[in-house]
């Protein structure tokens, strides 16, 4: 399509090339990633770490999440003019092409890669290669094909703060684990909110989510709820190897009890209120969590000075 017909039916969509790119990246999500990456690395930095040095990793890991959700919708470009909720994005509309999108995709992956490989470490660099290899070409296929997409894509989607610990500290120690145990459980319930909510269009597609299986909705819900249960111990890791306060404790069961109880309610009564609440309170536990470990750590470095 000719540069000026894509600009044509961008207009008449109410569409901007910056509102359309914000999409093909998938900023809204990369911010997510931005927020868990940037409190791994300043967890990993310490009481004097360097702010620039874990913005700057925070800015090469959210640049490799770009990527990746460009390439999954370059592959999921057909799938997406199949259903409702995606044939008005860029690719299947037609108001980006192909080769613009592959050539953004290669130039953020190649750079974040790169660029934490240069001014950080080896180790940051093969975690970030790896996340964006498996969410691109493994969780995409598998979509197609097996349930476990959720399962491989959560492992992606844990990787953040993990690669901006690694950045910072060349480890995988202390919060590292911690934090990846974390952000992969509470995806589980995440996930399962959308893919009911959604459930039709999956079906459409022909991808393979859980709700859009014959008799997946109640194991979505169950399975929704299992790892809100999980998330609760999960949660008391950092605790129970004392790099966390007491106030960590009470802010972090009072969280994952909310959540819990959210999914409780979307297992018990399936209804799209119930999948509603419980994707909001998704949305709101990682932020609410995230900046309750970053304000722990405020307190307990207080108490030692």
């Amino acid at each position: 399509m000719r540069p000026a017909a894509r600009e044509s039916i961008r207009a008449a969509r109410g569409h901007s090339l910056v509102t359309d790119w914000i999409e093909l990246t998938k900023l809204r999500l990369a911010s997510f990633v931005a927020l868990a990456a940037f409190v791994g690395a300043l967890l990993a930095s310490g009481p004097a770490g360097d702010l620039a040095l874990a913005l700057e990793a925070t800015f090469w890991i959210t640049c490799s999440a770009a990527a990746g959700g460009v390439l999954n919708q370059v592959l999921e470009r057909d799938s997406d003019r199949l259903m409702r909720r995606t044939q008005d994005r860029p690719l299947p509309a037609g108001r980006v092409s192909m080769r613009d999108a592959i050539l953004a995709a290669a130039v953020l992956g190649t750079a974040a890669v790169v660029g934490l490989a240069l001014r950080f470490n080896l180790l940051a660099a093969l975690l970030a290669a790896s996340a964006l290899f498996t969410y691109v070409a493994v969780y995409t296929p598998l979509k197609r094909v097996s349930t476990l997409n959720t399962l491989v894509g959560s492992l992606s989607g844990a990787a953040p703060p993990l690669i901006g610990y690694a950045a910072l500290s060349g480890t995988v120690e202390g919060w590292a684990p911690a934090l990846f145990a974390i952000v992969f459980a509470w995806q589980f319930p995440h996930f399962m909110a959308i893919a009911w909510l959604h459930r039709a269009d999956y079906r459409r597609a022909g991808m393979a989510m859980l709700p859009a299986l014959d008799d997946g909705e109640p194991a979505a819900g169950r399975q929704a709820l299992l790892y809100g249960l999980v998330l609760l111990p999960v949660s008391l890791l950092p605790a129970l190897w004392l790099l966390a306060g007491p106030v960590y404790v009470t802010g972090a069961l009072l969280l994952g009890s909310g959540y819990c109880a959210a999914a409780l309610r979307f297992a018990w009564t399936q209804s799209e209120a119930s999948a509603r609440l419980l994707l909001g309170a998704s949305l709101a536990y990682l932020p609410l969590f995230l900046s309750l470990v970053l304000f722990d750590q405020a307190l307990r470095l207080s108490a030692s000075a």
